[in-house]
């Protein structure tokens, strides 16, 4: 079984890394399209490419997580802190898209209708609050680490 777990998350990684790499193809594609139209076509485009790109470097770097995770390293047991990092390496992956995600999304929408700006906006808060949140795991799994630790609990 653990052999037809690390094959399909192996492939699943592949797959999702084909795939980020086509979106980036396409995002340039499109941006190279509309090089010869107006400049406020032009710069869609290139907002659009930054939000593909920014979008298939999640994808891809949560591919690697996987291919790292659940292919290479396929330990069971895990130390607390090992965890922690491996947790906080993805989510902070997440964080970064969709931080660039709602600032593109900001300069889009207050150039052509900034009364839909609220929804971009939102997705900033939603990673602030991911940020926060993240803020507090790590206090609170670090205060534990160390609670262990003295009273010689094994992880």
């Amino acid at each position: 079984m653990n052999t037809l777990s690390r094959l399909t998350f192996a492939c699943a990684s592949m797959i999702l890394m084909m795939l980020s790499l086509a979106l980036i193809a396409y995002g340039l594609l499109d941006l190279i399209a509309s090089v010869g139209l107006s400049r406020h076509e032009g710069r869609d485009a290139v907002l659009q490419a930054v939000s593909y790109v920014v979008i298939a470097i999640a994808v891809f770097d949560v591919a690697k997580f996987f291919v790292e995770e659940e292919v290479i390293h396929t330990r069971s047991k895990k130390t607390l802190s090992e965890a922690r990092m491996s947790l906080t390496k993805f989510i902070t992956t997440i964080i970064i898209a969709i931080f660039i995600e709602g600032l593109v999304g900001i300069f889009e929408t207050s150039a052509r209708s900034p009364e839909k700006i609220i929804y971009p906006a939102i997705l900033v808060f939603c990673a602030t609050f991911i940020v926060v949140s993240l803020g507090i795991y790590q206090k609170l799994s670090v205060s534990t680490e160390v609670q262990r630790k003295e009273k010689n609990i094994p992880e």
